[in-house]
């Protein structure tokens, strides 16, 4: 297996900054947690990498084709990834991943009980606590080599 780079973005609601696309060029997928909002940002990440996309509570699904759905779940790198808007929707016994957003404030730890990576990236375009963040998760081999949060350098204040 290749080593895969998984970009892991949440709560966009309609707008993608350029330093986001910038941050993004590279990515093999990227994965989008909830609310972005927009069908015309969806199109345009997907020109820079394919885009799982579950449905957040401000996005309409019909907006974005069938596979989009409030719960998705796949098959990528060896692993299996569960992603949707909200945290006490998912089912960390049947991942090994697990993305979420809604809260706009990024974290990326194991579960205890499961051992399940759980990663909200926060939000790139309305943050709250630590700035605007995106996520990064790095496979290789069918194992998480590499977790981070990315924080964008931005002239934008945030509360």
């Amino acid at each position: 297996m290749a080593r895969v780079r998984y970009d892991i973005v949440s709560d966009t609601h309609g707008y993608l900054s350029k330093e986001l696309l910038k941050a993004l060029r590279g990515a093999d997928v990227i994965v989008h947690a909830g609310d972005i909002c927009s069908s015309s940002d969806y199109r345009t990440l997907n020109k820079i990498a394919p885009v799982r996309l579950c449905i957040g509570n401000n996005d309409w699904a019909y907006d974005y084709g069938p596979s989009v759905k409030a719960r998705i779940s796949f098959f990528s790198s060896g692993l299996r990834w569960q992603v949707c808007h909200y945290r006490e929707r998912l089912d960390l016994l049947t991942c090994d991943i697990a993305i979420c957003g809604h809260t706009h404030r990024a974290f990326a730890e194991r579960d205890a009980r499961t051992g399940t990576l759980v990663m909200n990236p926060g939000s790139p375009t309305y943050p709250r606590g630590s700035g605007p963040t995106f996520g990064r998760i790095i496979c290789d081999n069918g194992q998480v080599v590499e977790k981070h949060i990315i924080y964008l350098d931005t002239d934008e204040e945030w509360d």
